[in-house]
């Protein structure tokens, strides 16, 4: 099945993934992964929730930790717009999809518009946030891996093409994807909106769960930085995959897993995709280095291990054809 023709001119105009509510079964401990580990922001925290930002970013969070009897569970993912008015139109927008609206109230965001995605992911929309004096420049506080800014998520779904049609309805443009031969239908797929590979991925399995959340940092050293402080630190178990470098995206990688299951991507080096004619990349499914550039292949249970979000239930894909696997 062909990807959808981009719609260069949507309902409404969204900016980029902005922030994501992880359900966490000790505030603490994920306090000590996020902050002390990783080298996040703290910007606000009390007895059940811990904002956290990264060093580029001038928005009061990218990540709230939310202390919760779901652990291991995705509240939502949030979307910033370009305007105010873009909320109102959204709201059209997915009312006419029939999907659920409200208005909801959310710390440091101005008006937000709650709704969920073809298949049930909850998903936020907010044009004005509470802006932070910038910290780029205090090296004094970089630690851990050095975060930069939080870059995309990465979900599985067990119908990609709807999930990748229904993105591409309101503005997000295809990048890479990979096709089943033998179906023609889509195994994974790439979209953005800001410019990048991606803001939002979306890859053949049991969903919706999320894959993985993924923070830019400044280069691959500060991955291997990152892996020596975990391997003596009490988190070896931790490290997944990587490091190494994706084919699809360009991009260094690490993957790990925080103290309750949801899993982190640190990333670098992809490519700019801001041309409104940039023409999306093809892979084999069967091509190792669709996977890892340098021809390793990832283990069993990055395909199978994701995180649910709360109050959506998870259907199998119909897709028999599988990657290659690490024995």
């Amino acid at each position: 099945m062909p990807i959808p023709t981009p719609n260069k001119y949507p309902d409404f105009n969204t900016i980029r993934l902005s922030h994501v509510c992880l359900n966490v079964s000790d505030l603490n401990a994920s306090r000590q992964f996020y902050v002390d580990t990783l080298g996040m922001q703290v910007t606000d925290e009390s007895v059940s929730h811990i904002y956290l930002r990264a060093m580029e970013e001038r928005g009061h969070h990218c990540v709230i930790l939310q202390q919760s009897d779901q652990p291991g569970t995705v509240e939502v993912m949030g979307f910033k717009t370009f305007d105010d008015a873009d909320l109102d139109r959204a709201e059209t927008y997915f009312q006419g999809k029939g999907r659920p609206t409200s208005w909801v109230e959310r710390p440091y965001q101005g008006r937000t518009l709650l709704t969920s995605d073809n298949m049930g992911i909850p998903l936020e929309f907010y044009h004005k946030m509470d802006r932070l004096e910038p910290i780029h420049q205090k090296y004094a506080l970089y630690r851990g891996v050095k975060p930069l800014r939080i870059d995309h998520f990465n979900v599985f779904s067990n119908d990609v093409d709807a999930s990748v049609e229904f993105y591409s309805d309101f503005g997000f443009r295809v990048t890479e994807y990979t096709e089943d031969e033998d179906s023609k239908k889509l195994w994974a797929a790439w979209m953005h909106r800001k410019g990048g590979v991606h803001d939002m991925a979306f890859t053949n399995g049991t969903g919706p769960r999320m894959h993985h959340l993924a923070f830019w940092v400044p280069t691959p050293l500060n991955i291997i930085d990152l892996l020596d402080l975990m391997a003596t630190t009490g988190y070896v178990k931790n490290i997944e995959r990587g490091p190494g470098r994706h084919g699809i995206s360009n991009a260094f990688f690490l993957y790990i897993l925080d103290p309750d299951g949801h899993r982190i991507e640190i990333y670098c080096s992809d490519y700019q995709t801001l041309d409104p004619d940039h023409e999306a990349i093809k892979w084999d499914l069967q091509d190792p280095q669709r996977q890892t550039l340098w021809g390793a292949a990832a283990p069993r249970s990055w395909f199978e291990h994701g995180t649910e979000f709360v109050g959506v239930k998870p259907k199998k894909s119909q897709i028999a054809a599988s990657p290659i696997i690490a024995p």
